[in-house]
């Protein structure tokens, strides 16, 4: 599984979505005018990068499962 290709790209998608999270967790704890500027902003790449991971995931799984 490991030799995969798609499931390093699913791994890669899945740490970019923990990586853009604890930016988020981050940016909210230290406040101020950053947190104002990017936190939406952050939130919104998190869903957007949540979304493209569960593609992945799902076409991981459809592709091992016909195999």
């Amino acid at each position: 599984m490991f030799n995969d290709p798609l499931f390093i790209v699913v791994a890669v998608a899945m740490l970019f979505v923990v990586g853009v999270l604890l930016f988020g967790i981050g940016s909210f704890a230290k406040g101020g005018a950053f947190n104002r500027k990017y936190a939406n902003k952050a939130m919104r790449l998190r869903i957007a990068a949540q979304f493209v991971a569960v593609l992945l995931i799902l076409l991981f799984v459809w592709i091992r499962r016909g195999a």
